[in-house]
């Protein structure tokens, strides 16, 4: 039988179940996928991919000797390269292919022979109106990220390009009319779009700055996935200082490639592109407004049309910028102006040896130590203040591995509290455990030891005369309390679970005040249930 399917259509399947090495796409199933319902009632769930772009932080430009740095006066950090004059050519910045290895090798990526292309196409902030960027050789294949959560999102690719230059479109003055404060007749910004603008600034103090520009695979299926994965890159690029990583200043700027298909099925449908997502919490809305949006167009038997499309924060909505280029458009061939750049293996295993730990084998590393989940969110919230080290170190030093968890992460959450060293938080939990301390009074001693390095805990204790309460005191003051409260522990003694549990904290806070927080709340809990059950 002859195959009559138009070649055209051939291609676009191929495309859709390829990427841009050529590889097969897959979707891995997650425990954690965002469905949407649709108007119709139909489910849907999403498919999302990611490209990071990470100004790296370099002295220089890529292709110049212009300045790399954030807050200038406009059209400052310019050279003939940077403006495209006619005669110049461009040098590759080494320390910026430097940066490139060093994040490729902590996720765990190929290092390739890579080329670098010409990009073409006219934008008013694109002063050679073509862009010089990694095409189908890039510099960095492969890798994966373990997130916080747990999941592994694959990494297709990581590729090295120049910045574009900021246009600022001004929109006409408001009109002035008596009454009317806003209309001072001042020039506005409007809402950053061309259209309807009066004119349009220039600043191409931008241009020519490296990016690397990650590209993830298909691999995230939720909004609060796609968080964490940007959260967990940012980390990695800190740590390994590639880039400085602050979205405020456009540092680390997001793209989602967002689209949905029936729940449970494994078919891939056309998606959109959302640019330039630069935090976190918009990142979130966008994901899950777009799967929504995508959801209804398919429930209605309406097409889903290729597209780049702007994240409006007042609105909460997605708009259409401009249907979708593919490759071709750009008409991409090899920069010749530039020779492959093709890094020594040894110069690579070089910075792969000088990598830091990273925040994956941070939060293994003191789950093991604690002997909880590598998920837990005390875990998670130590290495992402960066108070992992602090913890480990203190039960090196010989302290209760559960009470340093908990101390670093909900007491140390303070100014100055990263920098208590781990000796003295360690004699302080010691005291604690010993029974020398209270919980109560140890996390008073800790804010003391905090505020004040030159303090000891035996100092501190000794001064505000804390003392371990003896615990044949302790049951003769319960005793009382029982008897001041004859109701309540009969409440307390034949009630259901629940009843007992909220009059638990009732009694405890009885005994806590009677003592003025000497006794020890965990043992009046123990001692309260022996009487009730004996």
């Amino acid at each position: 039988m002859t195959d009559t399917t138009p070649a055209a259509a051939i291609d676009t399947a191929a495309r859709m179940t390829t990427d841009s090495l050529g590889n097969p796409i897959t979707v891995p199933d997650s425990d954690d996928v965002l469905v949407v319902e649709a108007s119709d009632g139909s489910r849907w769930e999403l498919v999302c991919g990611l490209e990071v772009h990470a100004e790296l932080a370099t002295v220089t430009k890529m292709f110049s000797g212009a300045p790399n740095s954030f807050g200038d006066d406009p059209n400052t950090n310019v050279d003939p390269v940077t403006l495209g004059l006619p005669g110049t050519l461009p040098v590759v910045n080494e320390r910026a292919i430097e940066l490139a290895i060093r994040f490729g090798s902590a996720v765990g990526a190929e290092i390739r022979r890579s080329v670098f292309s010409r990009k073409n196409y006219f934008y008013p902030d694109m002063p050679k109106d073509f862009q010089i960027s990694h095409f189908d050789l890039p510099i960095v294949v492969g890798g994966e990220l373990e997130l916080a959560g747990g999941p592994v999102v694959g990494i297709e690719r990581a590729h090295l390009e120049e910045d574009t230059g900021k246009s600022t479109h001004v929109h006409r003055p408001r009109p002035s009319s008596p009454g009317d404060a806003s209309g001072d007749g001042s020039p506005r910004s409007g809402d950053g779009r061309i259209a309807g603008a009066a004119y349009s600034l220039v600043d191409y103090n931008r241009a020519g700055v490296p990016l690397l520009e990650i590209v993830s695979r298909p691999h995230v299926r939720s909004a609060e996935q796609a968080r964490q994965y940007v959260a967990e890159l940012r980390a990695i690029l800190v740590a390994c200082g590639v880039s400085d990583g602050k979205m405020e200043e456009g540092s680390l700027r997001v793209d989602a490639n967002i689209s949905v298909r029936p729940a449970g099925s494994n078919e891939l449908r056309t998606r959109c592109e959302i640019k330039n997502v630069n935090s976190l919490r918009s990142l979130v809305r966008a994901i899950e407004f777009e799967a929504a949006r995508q959801a209804d167009l398919h429930a209605a038997g309406e097409p889903v049309v290729q597209s780049t499309r702007g994240w409006d924060e007042a609105t909460g909505t997605t708009v259409l910028m401009r249907t979708k280029e593919d490759a071709d458009d750009y008409r991409y061939f090899p920069e010749p102006d530039l020779v492959p750049v093709e890094p020594d293996p040894a110069w690579v295993a070089e910075i792969a040896a000088s990598l830091p730990v990273l925040p994956a084998a941070r939060r293994h590393r003191l789950a093991e130590r604690v002997g909880v989940a590598v998920t837990d969110d005390s875990v998670v919230a130590l290495v992402d203040r960066g108070q992992d080290d602090q913890a480990v170190a203190t039960i090196d030093a010989g302290a209760d591995a559960a009470r340093v968890l908990v101390h670093v992460t909900q007491n140390l959450a303070v100014e100055g509290g990263a920098d208590l060293a781990p000796a003295r938080l360690a004699e302080l939990i010691a005291m604690e455990t010993g029974g020398e301390l209270t919980a109560t009074q140890a996390k008073q001693v800790l804010a003391e030891l905090v505020a004040d390095p030159s303090a000891t805990a035996a100092g501190v204790a000794k001064a505000k005369g804390f003392e371990a309460m003896d615990t044949g005191a302790l049951e003769a003051v319960i005793d009382e309390i029982i008897a001041a409260n004859p109701a309540e522990w009969e409440t307390f003694t034949t009630g259901d679970p629940k009843a007992r549990g909220k009059l638990t904290g009732f009694f405890v806070g009885k005994v806590m005040k009677a003592t003025k927080g000497q006794a020890d709340g965990k043992l009046a809990t123990q001692l309260l249930n022996q009487r009730a059950t004996g």
